[in-house]
């Protein structure tokens, strides 16, 4: 009788367990496709587009923010299918899909459609020659290595490279174990900045006004309230869509990115949250439509036509010879964050709005652009694609993060990217500084490092110890 009643309390507590278990993973079902296709990406880009180790991005760059779950993740890649896949507790598959030329795409369901898409073009010639350029004063030396320092072991900054460019020249760079000039690094919300050229070529063209209507299909009905939103509020991110960046494995941007096979449409779905033009809110939902748009204007419709306008209009005449746009399984590019680059290639880019969008002396950005475009928004410390250095009192709303870098020149101004994404651009110091990496949980401390490199520019290098 007693062994009787034993068993059934152990099968009830196995009953009650199970029963737990699976709410807990009902519950828990968009967080754990959120990490796993995370990761699947992020082990595919890694694999195929930076050629970098991909069991280091694993521990530097995804796990950090999935260790209750950390444990159950596991991946492999595939090279013969040019594929990544991830799961937890070996379920909740996910799968993305390398594309010559066009990076990698996360697959929804078993649609095979895009395999066949790619972009093979002849390569695009870097103005940099191949070898690294170190430092030639002991001033430039100090500051690199305040930007590779790792103060808190428990919080590692992981700086990959840094590259500095003074009144045009390559001054210093420096890289980290296993990445090199040629390594593309994720740019995440440099990618904003991209798209901010995109616009501004299509201005140039005459195909495009900034004060124009975004021409989103769902917004197209006369009492729509978001039938007026401009291309501007897009760049502005004065649109009126929620602050979509928020902490958390399950916001609006990690819905956008990770479970949703059309981003745009997802984002033309989104209610708004204040009317047009009243209200500044980060938004990556906004620039997703902002490419479609672009793509629109330009007349191209595709990942791979999308990927040719960037190459010819943008990154061949820079010399960004390493640098694409991802797309996602609909066609759109990710024109919030998914763009791969070397840290050259963004010096490139941070050359050419500090020359007043001329680059070796053609014209890419109309006249007026670069104003523009690092003009304030409303009362915040943000542009039309860049952030800027005007306001140095408060801090950014939801992320609570200082607005600006009183360290800096006022006119400092800049493209800012999740774990640590800079180009810093500095008008009155003919100045360019890349910084890229992956800090997850770390400061960069990324304006003592610029005010540090402003120093040692300044320098006379004839007092300098050279080694």
């Amino acid at each position: 009788m007693k062994l009787r009643t034993i068993g059934k309390s152990i099968l009830g507590l196995l009953v009650f367990v199970v029963v737990a278990l699976v709410g807990f993973i009902w519950v828990s079902k968009d967080k754990l496709l959120v990490a796993t296709n995370s990761v699947a990406h992020a082990m595919c880009t890694a694999a195929f587009v930076s050629h970098v180790d991909p069991s280091m991005v694993l521990r530097e760059e995804q796990l950090p923010s999935m260790q209750p779950i950390a444990w159950a993740i596991r991946y492999r890649v595939e090279p013969k299918m040019h594929e990544a896949r991830a799961t937890v507790l070996g379920a909740f598959g996910a799968r993305a899909m390398y594309r010559e030329g066009l990076g990698c795409t996360l697959i929804h369901g078993r649609d095979e459609s895009v395999r066949d898409q790619r972009l093979v073009d002849a390569p695009i010639v870097s103005p940099f020659p191949d070898a690294v350029h170190a430092p030639d004063t002991d001033a430039l030396r100090t500051a690199l290595d305040l930007a590779f320092s790792e103060p808190d072991p428990a919080a590692p900054r992981h700086t990959k490279a840094v590259v500095i460019l003074h009144d045009g020249k390559l001054v210093a760079e420096r890289y980290a174990d296993g990445y090199t000039p040629q390594t593309p690094i994720w740019a995440h919300s440099l990618t904003k900045s991209v798209m901010n050229a995109f616009a501004g070529i299509l201005v140039q063209d005459g195909k495009l006004k900034v004060e124009q209507a975004a021409g989103v299909p769902e917004w197209s009905g006369a009492n729509d309230s978001r039938h007026a939103i401009t291309i501007d509020q897009l760049l502005r991110m004065t649109t009126g869509l929620p602050f979509d960046e928020t902490d958390g494995p399950v916001s609006p941007m990690t819905r956008q990115f990770f479970l949703e096979r059309d981003m745009r449409a997802y984002a033309a779905g989104m209610p708004l949250t204040h009317p047009p033009g009243s209200t500044w809110a980060y938004s990556n939902l906004a620039y997703v439509l902002l490419a479609r748009s672009l793509m629109d204007a330009a007349d191209v419709h595709d990942a791979p036509a999308a990927e040719q306008f960037l190459r010819d209009r943008l990154f061949r005449p820079l010399g960004m010879s390493h640098t694409l746009v991802e797309a996602d399984e609909a066609g759109t590019l990710v024109g919030s964050s998914h763009t791969f680059g070397t840290a050259r290639d963004f010096a490139r880019f941070g050359q050419l709005y500090l020359d007043d969008g001329v680059i070796d002396g053609q014209r890419i950005l109309p006249e007026g652009w670069v104003a523009y475009s690092h003009s304030q928004t409303l009362d915040t410390g943000y542009g039309a694609g860049f952030w800027t250095n005007l306001r140095q009192e408060g801090n950014v709303p939801v992320w609570d993060t200082p607005w600006g870098m009183p360290q800096l020149p006022r006119d400092t101004y800049f493209a800012r990217g999740a774990l640590g994404q800079y180009v810093m651009i500095v008008p009155s110091e003919k100045l360019v500084v890349v910084r890229m990496g992956i800090s997850v949980n770390a400061s960069t401390d990324i304006a003592n490092v610029v005010a540090r490199i402003i120093e040692a520019v300044h320098r006379d290098p004839a007092t300098e110890t050279s080694s």
